[in-house]
């Protein structure tokens, strides 16, 4: 039966309406929830998860499920729930609450209890079971001893809520003079990520291991910039990237990476699969394969970029969030396999083949039953066997086919079907470099469709709404959002220049600086100056499993003052370099979305400006794109588009095409010839080396 205290039912979360019957009295974060814990003066219970969270889903089983760990609950508290995805806001506000209470790393689901009065946490932890196990209390337990210190330590929790209230502002907004900006902070960030890289197994940490995209990014482009001294750098870039597409991180069936490995070897995954993750590993394989072509980063991109149309996009255009570990209860069911039934798919030449390039000759390497992984290459299996690369390529891809056919039949894990800006744009800008990269006109329409759609629903008064589902758009973006749009739409007028798409990308960058901008210190805030009101208002450098908004902020600004003259954006990125100087320069591990930034700013970007006939400019084009060519931008813009006010010196002759090429604001001499175009390509490329 309902539970008609339970007010979760009309949220466009799919995580909240995961527990929209759980007999808890659980509310959305809103002034509903907070002015009732003010007037009862109970503590608030928060809880802050998302759906495809593996351990969300057992303590929700374990303890929200359960009649009795709920009446304690409604009894004693005010209980909130809150999907972290679509409050980012919360998220990182008591995320930093729980590493200041525990001195550890947060987590989720994340577990808190606030004071009613302010939000203050008093309590904070992660996981509890539902029973004692493990030296760990029983989440019962510790919901009756938090009550229990509620009305007999008042007091205590005051001063304790002061303390953190005075951590929390002073880490979230603290100033610091500017330091240098200058290119010594590469070579301390490749000590850095040399002194951490796995040069066994590739990654720069310990299981579980994450991909960190923006830290292999920065491998290839300190090689590029910086040059030959930071070729080891490059290697274990490049090293890390075929470990992890030619390991279980990544699904070889069905496309996509999944969230984390949970060991050294990148073999079996934490299975959920993200689309954040997605959207920045598109394109950091597509920058691997301009670096070195290699099968594995051609094959991560293309299967992934089937996965992301045929799964993840909505019939409107917008790219979903997630897909869950979990299927019929199991984490990794729908990923495993028992030897029989790959047997039965497969002849005998086939199987021979596939067993040995993904371990069926091995033991089970996930409870009993067999997940694919990467144990003998292409290469070294078409060595082995004396037959061309190219036929060992044919047979596994009809292995894999069968495999994939027959897991369609399986239970799917669940998707997280809301859309969210912030991962769209990242997505948008992933499948766009593919489009380049691989001359794909199917991904770059992809992801014209989710931009549209961005633009259509999200994009209300010049502001943007952070998320939606089944039509419902709302909650302030954060900056996150525009700093990602920014960035994802200066981006896609490379694939297809449109005026409408450049007036938007100046309306977004504007409001961003309008809404986020610090104006006396530098840097943007995480929420809007008009936010509601938290226990701080956040400004953050580091990079986290996504990257820094003033990281990319910065970035974006830079490439969209140079294309628009728009000299207040590269004094706004240079402000945010200044601002996050200090701990950049003892820390650069910690802000590679940064540090490209500041690539742009010590090497201004070079931007390319074609004009001519569409069908001719794609050559042109083609020059750029099939080499790593970081800060490099190319759009090609027909003869006949009137364009903008401050391009108009850019004119296109009668015949031909015609190349403005701009590195910062110097100019060189238009380009008519294609021969000496390609010359001028290809001593960028060369110079790198």
């Amino acid at each position: 039966m309902a539970n008609p205290q339970n007010k979760l039912g009309q949220e466009t979360s799919p995580y909240l309406l995961q527990h929209a019957d759980n007999p808890v009295n659980w509310y959305p974060w809103g002034a509903e929830a907070l002015a009732l814990a003010s007037e009862q003066k109970k503590p608030i219970l928060l809880s802050i998860g998302y759906s495809a969270c593996h351990w969300c889903h057992v303590m929700a089983h374990e303890s929200f499920e359960d009649d009795k760990t709920a009446a304690i609950m409604n009894q004693y508290f005010i209980n909130i729930k809150v999907d972290r995805e679509e409050r980012p806001d919360l998220d990182k506000i008591y995320q930093l609450s729980h590493q200041i209470m525990t001195g550890r790393g947060g987590g989720w689901p994340l577990t808190l209890v606030l004071s009613p009065s302010d939000q203050t946490p008093f309590f904070a932890g992660t996981y509890f079971p539902s029973t004692q196990r493990h030296g760990m209390r029983s989440f019962s337990e510790i919901l009756l001893a938090v009550q229990h210190a509620w009305v007999e330590k008042r007091q205590d929790i005051q001063k304790q809520n002061a303390s953190i209230k005075s951590h929390l502002q002073q880490i979230s907004v603290s100033v610091q003079l500017p330091g240098k900006l200058d290119s010594s902070i590469f070579d301390t960030l490749n000590k850095q990520l040399m002194s951490q890289f796995d040069s066994t197994h590739g990654g720069f940490t310990p299981a579980p291991k994450f991909p960190h995209p923006y830290s292999i990014e920065r491998t290839f482009r300190q090689y590029f910039f910086y040059g030959t001294r930071f070729d080891e750098l490059r290697a274990a870039g490049l090293y890390s990237a075929r470990k992890m597409s030619g390991g279980g991180l990544f699904d070889h069936l069905g496309g996509g990476f999944c969230r984390y490995s949970t060991d050294e070897l990148w073999m079996i995954p934490h299975f959920e699969k993200m689309l954040y993750d997605n959207g920045q590993l598109m394109a950091l394989y597509c920058w691997a394969q301009q670096v070195q072509p290699d099968y594995y980063f051609e094959q991560a991109v293309n299967q992934s970029a089937l996965w992301l149309i045929q799964e993840m996009q909505a019939a409107e255009g917008g790219y979903y969030s997630a897909q869950d570990a979990d299927s019929e209860g199991e984490e990794g069911k729908f990923y495993s396999w028992t030897i029989e039934q790959i047997k039965s798919l497969l002849d005998n030449e086939e199987y021979a083949l596939f067993s040995r390039s993904f371990g069926l000759n091995r033991k089970a390497n996930f409870e009993g039953k067999w997940y694919p992984h990467t144990y003998v290459d292409i290469n070294q299996l078409a060595i082995q066997d004396k037959r061309p690369v190219s036929e060992i390529e044919s047979i596994l891809h009809n292995c894999k086919q069968k495999l994939y056919q027959q897991r369609q039949q399986r239970v799917y894990p669940g998707t997280d079907d809301k859309i969210l800006t912030s991962w769209n744009a990242l997505m948008i800008r992933g499948m766009n470099t593919a489009a380049r990269t691989f001359e794909r006109p199917d991904y770059a329409q992809s992801a014209t469709r989710a931009l549209n759609f961005i633009k259509q629903h999200h994009w209300k008064n010049k502001r943007l709404l952070a998320t939606s589902k089944n039509g419902k758009a709302h909650l302030n973006a954060y900056l996150d959002d525009y700093a990602y749009l920014t960035l994802a739409t200066t981006d896609a007028l490379q694939n297809n220049w449109d005026n409408d798409l450049y007036r938007w990308t100046i309306q977004i960058a504007d409001s961003m600086l309008e809404l986020f901008e610090d104006k006396s210190q530098g840097g943007f805030y995480f929420t809007s100056f008009d936010h509601e009101q938290l226990l701080v208002r956040s400004k953050s450098f580091s990079d986290d499993a996504i990257p820094s908004g003033n990281g990319i902020a910065a970035q974006a600004l830079q490439y969209l003052g140079l294309i628009s003259a728009k000299v207040n954006y590269l004094q706004s990125a240079e402000k945010t370099l200044l601002a996050a100087s200090t701990d950049l320069n003892k820390h650069p591990i910690l802000y590679c979305s940064l540090l490209n930034a500041l690539d742009s700013y010590l090497n201004p970007a070079t931007i390319i400006i074609l004009r001519g006939d569409p069908e001719q400019m794609q050559l042109w084009q083609r020059c750029v794109f099939q080499h790593y060519l970081p800060d490099v931008l190319c759009f090609a813009i027909a003869k006949d588009i009137d364009l903008p006010a401050e391009m108009k010196d850019k004119i296109a002759f009668d015949d031909g095409v015609c190349a403005y090429i701009c590195q910062g604001l110097s100019c060189q001499n238009p380009v008519t010839d294609l021969s000496e175009f390609q010359r001028i390509i290809t001593s960028w490329k060369s110079q790198a080396s």
